[in-house]
C-alpha cells in the first residue's frame, strides 16, 4: 500500500526521511565499482579506514568505508590514483544522514586488462572515423601562438618550450599547467582544451606528459577526453610518454609526436632551417635569372646577325631594284608598243593620202565646185544640172583654184 506523501499540513520529521533513504539506497544491493582511489585516511589503530574512489573521466566521487585489516591485508599497498575495483554495499546513516559505500573487497586493476579495455575503446572510436585522415586538421606553418597543456614545471613543458623557442625565438606561447595523471587528470585537460580552443590567437595545441606507466599514462586513453579532442576546431598534437607509449590520443589526435621534444620540432619551424632554405631559394633563383638573360642575349645575338637586321636597307635596296627594273620593262614595252602604233599610223596614213583628193589633184584631176549666189557653202558638181550657164565655178587643182564662169553645158554622149 503507498504510504502517503507529505504535505505543508503532514510534513516527514527527519528521522523519518532518513529511514525512507536508507531503505531506498538498501535495495540497490551489493555492486561493483570500478573508479581511481584518492584521498585515503586509514591508520592501523583505526578499525575502519575512510578512502573516496573519483570516476576516472568526470568530477565525481563517493565515500568508501572498509575495515582497515580489509587494506592490510592487500597483496600491495594502495596508493592515490590506483585504479581499483571494489566490491561493497550502499550504505546510508541515519543518524548523520550522510552517504557510503561498504567495501568488502578492493582490487587492483591489472595491466593487462587496462590494455584490453584501451583497445576496446580504440577499435570503437576507429569504427567511428575518429581516426580517418580525412578528418586530420594540418599545421600551421609557423603559428601565431603556440597552446600548450602540460603538468606545472615538468621536464614535458621545458623540453617544448627551450626546443621551440632555440628554433624559433619569437614563438610565442599559451600554457597551462594540469595534472596529467591520476583522477583529476581527464577533467582538467579537457578544461584546459577548450579554454584553448575558445581563444582565437591560439593556431595549435599541444597536449604533452613525459614517459610513465600504462597506470600513469590511463588518462590520455579515456574516451571522454578522446571526444573533446575529435570535437576541437583547433589542431591537436600527441606528445604523450616516448616512443613505445601509445595512448588512444596518438590515434585521434591531428598529429602524433614521438615524445614533447618532437613535438616542438613538428609544430615550430627552424629558423636556421628556414633561411638557408631562402638563402638556398634565391641563389637557384637568381641563377635561374642569369640563365634566362643569357638566353635571351644569345637569341638576341642570333637574330642581329641575321642579314636584314646586319644591313636594314638590304631589303628596301632590294624592292628598289625592282621597281627599276619593273620599270625599265613598263618603258620598253610602252615603246615597243608605241613604235607598232607610229608604223600602224603611218601605213595608215600612207593609204588615206593615196586614196584622198590630194593625190587624185597632183595627177592632174581637178574638183569643180558652184558657187551660190545666195553665199552658202559651195557644193561639188558632179552633173550639168548642178551648173547651168551663167553659174560661178571654184575649179580646185593640186596647186590653188581658179574661179570661172559656166559658159554651156555639153550632155555625155
Amino acid at each position: 500500500m503507498a504510504q502517503p506523501a507529505s504535505t505543508p499540513e503532514a510534513p516527514w520529521p527527519v528521522r523519518e526521511l532518513n529511514a525512507k533513504v536508507k531503505g531506498w539506497i538498501q535495495r540497490l544491493g551489493w555492486l561493483w565499482v570500478e573508479g581511481q582511489l584518492t584521498q585515503i585516511n586509514a591508520k592501523p589503530s583505526w578499525k575502519l579506514s575512510y578512502l573516496t574512489l573519483r570516476d576516472t573521466e568526470t568530477e565525481k566521487s563517493v565515500q568508501l568505508t572498509c575495515p582497515t585489516n580489509l587494506l592490510q591485508s592487500s597483496p600491495s599497498p594502495l596508493r592515490d590514483g590506483d585504479r581499483v575495483v571494489v566490491h561493497g554495499k550502499p550504505a546510508f546513516y541515519e543518524g548523520r544522514g550522510s552517504f557510503s559505500l561498504w567495501v568488502t573487497e578492493i582490487r587492483h586493476v591489472g595491466v593487462g586488462e587496462l590494455l584490453a579495455r584501451i583497445e576496446m575503446l580504440r577499435q570503437q572510436l576507429a569504427a567511428e572515423g575518429l581516426f580517418a585522415p580525412a578528418r586530420k586538421k594540418p599545421l600551421p606553418y609557423l603559428p601565431n601562438r603556440v597552446g600548450l597543456i602540460t603538468g606545472r614545471g615538468s621536464a614535458a613543458e621545458r623540453d617544448v618550450l627551450s626546443v621551440a623557442r632555440d628554433r624559433w625565438p619569437a614563438v610565442d606561447f599559451r600554457v597551462i599547467n594540469t595534472a596529467v595523471q591520476g583522477a583529476n587528470a581527464v577533467p582538467e585537460v579537457v578544461e584546459a582544451l577548450q579554454t584553448l580552443d575558445d581563444d582565437p590567437t591560439v593556431d595549435v595545441i599541444i597536449i604533452a606528459r613525459g614517459g610513465g606507466s600504462v597506470e600513469d599514462l590511463l588518462p590520455f586513453s579515456e574516451e571522454t577526453l578522446q571526444r573533446a579532442v575529435a570535437a576541437a576546431r583547433t589542431p591537436v598534437v600527441s606528445a604523450i610518454g616516448h616512443e613505445p607509449d601509445n595512448p588512444v590520443l596518438d590515434n585521434v589526435a591531428d598529429l602524433r609526436a614521438a615524445t614533447p621534444t618532437d613535438a616542438a620540432k613538428r609544430v615550430v619551424p627552424d629558423v636556421a632551417e628556414e633561411r638557408a632554405f631562402l638563402g638556398e631559394a634565391r641563389g637557384r633563383m637568381a641563377a635561374a635569372l642569369r640563365g634566362w638573360v643569357a638566353r635571351e642575349r644569345q637569341g638576341l645575338a642570333s637574330i642581329r646577325s641575321r642579314p636584314v637586321l646586319a644591313d636594314p636597307m638590304t631589303p628596301i635596296t632590294r624592292r628598289r631594284e625592282e621597281l627599276d627594273r619593273g620599270l625599265a620593262r613598263i618603258r620598253r614595252d610602252i615603246q615597243y608598243l608605241l613604235q607598232q602604233e607610229t608604223a600602224r599610223v603611218s601605213a595608215l596614213r600612207a593609204q588615206v593620202s593615196a586614196l584622198g583628193p590630194s593625190a587624185t589633184l597632183a595627177r592632174g584631176y581637178s574638183v569643180v565646185q558652184v558657187v551660190p549666189r545666195d553665199g552658202s557653202e559651195p557644193s561639188v558638181v558632179t552633173s550639168i544640172d548642178h551648173a547651168p550657164p551663167g553659174s560661178q565655178l571654184r575649179i580646185r587643182v593640186a596647186d590653188g583654184s581658179i574661179t570661172a564662169a559656166g559658159m554651156s553645158t555639153t550632155p555625155a554622149d
